[in-house]
């Protein structure tokens, strides 16, 4: 059996009812989500509406319908996540273009939108300003990669995928895929060191 720490433990223990199992998935898949996210908006969403507001919705849709969700495989709660984020991002993207033709401003909490909703969060604002730094930091270092690096490693290490499905998505081998990975996280990492 799993260890209650696991996705798979945690998924267990959300399905029975503990929010603070949920907190803790919340806090284990945050920062890849919303690295994830903050690629999936286009330049005008991501001036309209936080990245975190995005994420928020997210996991809010997951909690919502994670009684449907069956865990198959490590990876395969990421990858439901990432297409309730694409779920998210869409309609986001709708709703900011019907607001453009009506000239109503989305009521997100934003930059844009400081009087807005703000969703409940426990988190401490030095904790979250850390958060912050850190995700910006990480942006910063795959912005600099080749946009095949960067891809990869979104798929591989934000949704999940396998080396497998990858090289399908790409119309390569999976051997050529893997040293592609291996080539952009090696990469990755060494402008982190620098």
């Amino acid at each position: 059996m799993q260890e209650v720490t696991s996705t798979f433990g945690l998924i267990t223990r959300v399905k029975a009812g503990d929010q603070e199992a949920f907190t803790r998935l919340f806090d284990k898949y945050r920062r890849r989500l919303a690295v994830l996210l903050h690629y999936k908006m286009s330049d005008q969403l991501r001036i309209a509406v936080e990245v975190d507001d995005l994420l928020q919705e997210t996991f809010l849709r997951a909690f919502r319908d994670i009684q449907q969700f069956a865990y198959r495989s490590p990876g395969s709660f990421l990858r439901w996540l990432a297409s309730i984020a694409d779920h998210v991002v869409i309609d986001a993207a709708r709703t900011q273009g019907r607001l453009r033709r009506d000239g109503v401003m989305l009521a997100f909490r934003s930059r844009s939108n400081p009087s807005g909703p703000e969703p409940r969060d426990s988190h401490t604002p030095s904790r979250l300003m850390a958060e912050r730094q850190a995700l910006d930091g990480m942006l910063a270092r795959l912005n600099t990669l080749p946009s095949e690096y960067r891809q990869v490693i979104l798929w591989a290490k934000m949704e999940g995928l396998s080396t497998k499905e990858m090289a399908e998505r790409l119309g390569r081998s999976r051997e050529a895929t893997a040293l592609l990975l291996h080539r952009a996280l090696k990469r990755f990492r060494a402008l982190a060191k620098s």
